[in-house]
Protein backbone atom coordinates (compact mmCIF):
# COMPACT_ATOMS: atom_id res chain seq x y z
CA UNK A 1 0.00 0.00 0.00
CA UNK A 2 3.05 2.08 0.86
CA UNK A 3 6.44 1.78 -0.36
CA UNK A 4 9.26 3.64 0.58
CA UNK A 5 12.50 3.49 -1.97
CA UNK A 6 15.53 5.11 -1.41
CA UNK A 7 14.24 8.28 0.49
CA UNK A 8 16.67 11.03 1.03
CA UNK A 9 15.16 14.04 2.78
CA UNK A 10 17.83 16.65 3.24
CA UNK A 11 17.58 20.02 5.36
CA UNK A 12 20.45 21.91 3.85
CA UNK A 13 23.51 19.62 4.31
CA UNK A 14 21.87 17.30 7.14
CA UNK A 15 20.26 13.99 5.82
CA UNK A 16 16.96 13.63 8.48
CA UNK A 17 16.17 10.81 6.31
CA UNK A 18 19.02 9.16 4.79
CA UNK A 19 17.91 6.11 2.06
CA UNK A 20 15.22 4.67 4.06
CA UNK A 21 13.30 1.65 2.24
CA UNK A 22 10.34 0.60 3.54
CA UNK A 23 7.37 -1.24 2.39
CA UNK A 24 3.79 -1.00 4.31
CA UNK A 25 0.96 -3.49 3.78
CA UNK A 26 -2.78 -3.13 3.11
CA UNK A 27 -4.44 -3.46 6.13
CA UNK A 28 -2.01 -3.24 8.85
CA UNK A 29 -1.19 -0.83 11.95
CA UNK A 30 2.54 0.22 11.96
CA UNK A 31 4.16 1.68 14.01
CA UNK A 32 6.95 3.80 13.12
CA UNK A 33 9.06 4.79 16.23
CA UNK A 34 12.72 6.32 17.10
CA UNK A 35 14.21 8.47 19.14
CA UNK A 36 14.27 12.33 18.43
CA UNK A 37 15.27 13.43 15.78
CA UNK A 38 15.78 9.99 13.86
CA UNK A 39 13.31 10.92 11.00
CA UNK A 40 10.44 9.86 11.75
CA UNK A 41 8.07 13.22 11.42
CA UNK A 42 10.20 13.66 8.15
CA UNK A 43 8.81 10.43 6.84
CA UNK A 44 5.16 11.43 7.35
CA UNK A 45 5.51 14.97 6.39
CA UNK A 46 6.88 13.24 2.46
CA UNK A 47 3.73 10.98 2.74
CA UNK A 48 1.19 14.13 3.23
CA UNK A 49 2.96 16.39 0.71
CA UNK A 50 4.08 19.04 3.34
CA UNK A 51 7.73 17.34 2.02
CA UNK A 52 9.13 16.45 -0.97
CA UNK A 53 11.77 14.12 -1.29
CA UNK A 54 15.94 15.24 -1.43
CA UNK A 55 16.27 11.31 -3.29
CA UNK A 56 14.14 8.07 -3.98
CA UNK A 57 10.74 7.81 -4.23
CA UNK A 58 7.49 7.70 -2.72
CA UNK A 59 4.29 5.73 -3.99
CA UNK A 60 0.54 5.19 -1.93
CA UNK A 61 -1.63 2.45 -3.82
CA UNK A 62 0.79 2.36 -7.03
CA UNK A 63 0.54 6.14 -7.04
CA UNK A 64 3.77 8.59 -7.31
CA UNK A 65 3.41 11.12 -4.58
CA UNK A 66 4.79 13.90 -6.63
CA UNK A 67 3.78 13.47 -9.72
CA UNK A 68 -0.23 11.82 -8.97
CA UNK A 69 -0.83 14.16 -5.61
CA UNK A 70 -3.90 15.05 -7.24
CA UNK A 71 -5.12 11.25 -6.41
CA UNK A 72 -3.11 10.57 -3.47
CA UNK A 73 -4.75 13.15 -1.48
CA UNK A 74 -7.94 11.69 -1.41
CA UNK A 75 -6.54 8.40 0.03
CA UNK A 76 -5.62 9.47 3.59
CA UNK A 77 -6.59 11.28 6.64
CA UNK A 78 -3.59 12.77 9.28
CA UNK A 79 -3.68 13.73 12.71
CA UNK A 80 -1.05 15.83 13.36
CA UNK A 81 1.12 16.03 16.59
CA UNK A 82 0.12 19.40 17.07
CA UNK A 83 -3.61 20.79 16.51
CA UNK A 84 -5.11 23.42 14.39
CA UNK A 85 -8.85 23.43 15.26
CA UNK A 86 -10.60 26.68 14.17
CA UNK A 87 -10.94 28.31 18.57
CA UNK A 88 -14.05 30.23 17.65
CA UNK A 89 -16.36 27.19 16.08
CA UNK A 90 -17.85 24.39 17.74
CA UNK A 91 -16.31 20.57 17.44
CA UNK A 92 -19.47 19.91 15.07
CA UNK A 93 -18.83 23.08 13.21
CA UNK A 94 -14.93 22.08 12.90
CA UNK A 95 -15.91 18.95 11.25
CA UNK A 96 -18.95 19.78 8.88
CA UNK A 97 -16.40 23.19 7.67
CA UNK A 98 -13.68 20.61 6.83
CA UNK A 99 -16.05 17.90 5.63
CA UNK A 100 -16.83 20.02 2.90
CA UNK A 101 -13.17 19.33 1.24
CA UNK A 102 -14.05 15.91 0.53
CA UNK A 103 -17.69 16.46 -0.11
CA UNK A 104 -19.13 14.67 3.06
CA UNK A 105 -22.34 15.08 4.34
CA UNK A 106 -22.98 17.29 7.40
CA UNK A 107 -24.56 14.46 9.10
CA UNK A 108 -21.54 12.68 9.15
CA UNK A 109 -19.92 14.99 11.63
CA UNK A 110 -22.27 13.45 13.92
CA UNK A 111 -21.42 10.12 13.49
CA UNK A 112 -17.82 10.89 14.01
CA UNK A 113 -18.24 12.92 17.45
CA UNK A 114 -19.86 9.74 18.51
CA UNK A 115 -17.15 7.37 17.51
CA UNK A 116 -14.59 9.38 19.74
CA UNK A 117 -16.90 9.96 22.62
CA UNK A 118 -17.51 13.60 21.78
CA UNK A 119 -20.94 13.72 21.13
CA UNK A 120 -21.95 15.22 24.11
CA UNK A 121 -19.38 18.08 23.34
CA UNK A 122 -20.12 18.81 19.95
CA UNK A 123 -21.54 22.13 20.12
CA UNK A 124 -19.32 23.34 22.49
CA UNK A 125 -16.75 26.18 21.18
CA UNK A 126 -13.48 24.14 20.86
CA UNK A 127 -11.44 26.83 22.40
CA UNK A 128 -12.95 25.58 25.61
CA UNK A 129 -12.11 21.78 25.14
CA UNK A 130 -9.31 20.21 26.59
CA UNK A 131 -6.08 18.65 25.41
CA UNK A 132 -7.25 15.64 25.23
CA UNK A 133 -10.57 16.33 23.61
CA UNK A 134 -8.95 18.48 21.03
CA UNK A 135 -6.78 15.13 19.97
CA UNK A 136 -9.75 12.72 20.01
CA UNK A 137 -11.42 16.12 17.44
CA UNK A 138 -8.38 15.93 15.40
CA UNK A 139 -9.11 11.98 15.37
CA UNK A 140 -12.90 12.67 14.15
CA UNK A 141 -11.43 15.00 11.49
CA UNK A 142 -9.22 12.37 10.27
CA UNK A 143 -11.91 9.85 10.00
CA UNK A 144 -14.66 11.90 8.19
CA UNK A 145 -13.89 10.47 4.40
CA UNK A 146 -13.38 6.91 5.56
CA UNK A 147 -9.65 6.71 3.98
CA UNK A 148 -8.22 4.39 3.32
CA UNK A 149 -4.81 5.25 5.04
CA UNK A 150 -4.31 7.09 8.24
CA UNK A 151 -1.54 8.62 9.64
CA UNK A 152 -1.10 9.39 13.49
CA UNK A 153 1.30 11.35 14.86
CA UNK A 154 1.48 10.71 18.62
CA UNK A 155 -2.62 10.05 18.54
CA UNK A 156 -2.82 8.89 22.07
CA UNK A 157 -0.65 12.20 23.75
CA UNK A 158 -2.88 13.84 26.65
CA UNK A 159 -5.81 11.14 26.66
CA UNK A 160 -6.22 9.57 29.49
CA UNK A 161 -6.42 5.78 29.90
CA UNK A 162 -10.25 5.08 29.01
CA UNK A 163 -9.88 7.73 25.50
CA UNK A 164 -6.66 5.54 24.79
CA UNK A 165 -8.97 2.81 24.90
CA UNK A 166 -11.33 4.29 22.55
CA UNK A 167 -8.75 5.16 19.95
CA UNK A 168 -7.27 1.61 19.83
CA UNK A 169 -10.26 0.63 18.91
CA UNK A 170 -11.17 2.80 15.94
CA UNK A 171 -7.94 2.05 14.91
CA UNK A 172 -7.95 -1.49 14.88
CA UNK A 173 -11.71 -1.37 13.89
CA UNK A 174 -10.21 0.71 10.72
CA UNK A 175 -7.63 -2.15 10.38
CA UNK A 176 -10.49 -4.89 10.42
CA UNK A 177 -11.84 -3.53 7.02
CA UNK A 178 -9.20 -2.81 5.65
CA UNK A 179 -7.28 0.37 6.04
CA UNK A 180 -3.92 0.79 5.97
CA UNK A 181 -2.54 3.08 9.45
CA UNK A 182 0.86 4.50 10.33
CA UNK A 183 1.47 5.68 14.03
CA UNK A 184 4.09 7.34 15.66
CA UNK A 185 4.07 7.23 19.05
CA UNK A 186 6.77 6.97 22.38
CA UNK A 187 4.70 4.49 23.94
CA UNK A 188 6.09 1.08 24.27
CA UNK A 189 3.36 -0.66 25.79
CA UNK A 190 0.80 1.20 23.21
CA UNK A 191 3.05 -0.71 20.61
CA UNK A 192 2.75 -4.13 21.72
CA UNK A 193 -1.07 -3.55 22.38
CA UNK A 194 -1.88 -2.60 18.89
CA UNK A 195 0.66 -2.81 16.02
CA UNK A 196 1.66 -5.42 13.65
CA UNK A 197 4.63 -4.64 12.60
CA UNK A 198 7.28 -2.27 13.72
CA UNK A 199 9.87 -0.13 11.90
CA UNK A 200 12.72 1.62 14.02
CA UNK A 201 14.52 4.46 12.56
CA UNK A 202 17.45 5.66 14.05
CA UNK A 203 19.56 8.89 12.42
CA UNK A 204 17.90 8.65 9.14
CA UNK A 205 18.08 4.72 8.77
CA UNK A 206 15.60 1.85 9.30
CA UNK A 207 17.38 -0.31 11.98
CA UNK A 208 14.72 -3.21 12.34
CA UNK A 209 11.28 -4.07 11.30
CA UNK A 210 9.13 -6.76 12.76
CA UNK A 211 6.24 -7.59 14.87
CA UNK A 212 6.83 -6.07 18.30
CA UNK A 213 7.12 -9.77 19.90
CA UNK A 214 9.59 -10.86 17.51
CA UNK A 215 11.65 -7.83 18.21
CA UNK A 216 11.69 -8.22 21.83
CA UNK A 217 12.37 -11.66 21.21
CA UNK A 218 15.57 -11.48 19.05
CA UNK A 219 16.82 -8.50 20.85
CA UNK A 220 16.11 -8.97 24.58
CA UNK A 221 17.92 -11.09 27.51
CA UNK A 222 15.75 -13.70 28.60
CA UNK A 223 17.27 -13.79 32.43
CA UNK A 224 15.87 -15.04 35.50
CA UNK A 225 17.48 -13.10 38.89
CA UNK A 226 17.70 -15.55 41.99
CA UNK A 227 18.75 -15.00 45.79
CA UNK A 228 19.68 -18.10 47.27
CA UNK A 229 19.07 -18.93 50.94
CA UNK A 230 22.56 -17.77 52.11
CA UNK A 231 21.61 -14.27 50.52
CA UNK A 232 23.73 -14.96 47.28
CA UNK A 233 22.78 -13.04 44.37
CA UNK A 234 22.57 -15.55 41.27
CA UNK A 235 21.69 -14.61 37.48
CA UNK A 236 21.16 -17.54 35.05
CA UNK A 237 20.33 -17.45 31.28
CA UNK A 238 17.46 -18.90 30.25
CA UNK A 239 18.94 -19.26 26.89
CA UNK A 240 21.25 -21.22 28.06
CA UNK A 241 21.21 -25.21 28.62
CA UNK A 242 23.91 -25.36 31.18
CA UNK A 243 22.81 -22.28 32.97
CA UNK A 244 18.87 -23.84 33.13
CA UNK A 245 20.26 -26.68 34.44
CA UNK A 246 22.40 -24.89 37.21
CA UNK A 247 19.25 -23.73 38.07
CA UNK A 248 16.93 -26.59 37.97
CA UNK A 249 19.82 -28.37 40.62
CA UNK A 250 19.15 -25.43 42.85
CA UNK A 251 15.48 -25.16 42.50
CA UNK A 252 15.38 -29.22 43.47
CA UNK A 253 17.94 -29.13 46.09
CA UNK A 254 15.39 -26.19 48.22
CA UNK A 255 18.17 -23.66 48.07
CA UNK A 256 16.49 -20.53 46.39
CA UNK A 257 14.25 -18.51 48.65
CA UNK A 258 13.16 -15.98 45.57
CA UNK A 259 12.84 -15.99 42.20
CA UNK A 260 12.23 -13.98 39.29
CA UNK A 261 11.84 -13.67 35.62
CA UNK A 262 13.26 -11.15 33.93
CA UNK A 263 9.71 -10.11 31.31
CA UNK A 264 10.27 -8.96 27.64
CA UNK A 265 11.03 -5.12 27.87
CA UNK A 266 10.17 -3.48 24.53
CA UNK A 267 11.43 -0.32 26.17
CA UNK A 268 14.70 -1.81 26.25
CA UNK A 269 14.72 -3.32 22.83
CA UNK A 270 14.11 -0.26 21.51
CA UNK A 271 16.81 1.56 23.71
CA UNK A 272 19.06 -1.19 22.33
CA UNK A 273 18.00 -0.75 18.85
CA UNK A 274 18.53 2.70 18.61
CA UNK A 275 22.02 2.99 20.29
CA UNK A 276 20.82 4.33 23.74
CA UNK A 277 20.63 1.46 25.74
CA UNK A 278 22.13 1.73 29.54
CA UNK A 279 25.15 0.16 31.03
Amino acid sequence: MISLAGLRVLYGTFAAVDGLDLDIRRGELFGLLGPNGAGKSTTIRVLIGQRAPSAGSVHVAGYDVIREWDKVKPLFGYVPDRENHFEEFTGRRNLEFFGQLYNIPRSRAKEVLKMVELDEAGDLPVRGYSLGMRKKLLLARALLHEPQIMYLDEPTANLDIHSAEVVHRILRERVKHGATIILTTHNMEEVEQICDRVGIVCRGKLVALDSPLALKQQHTERKVDVIRKDGARLVFDMDNAASLADLSVLVAGGQVATMRTREFDFHATFLKLTGLAFD
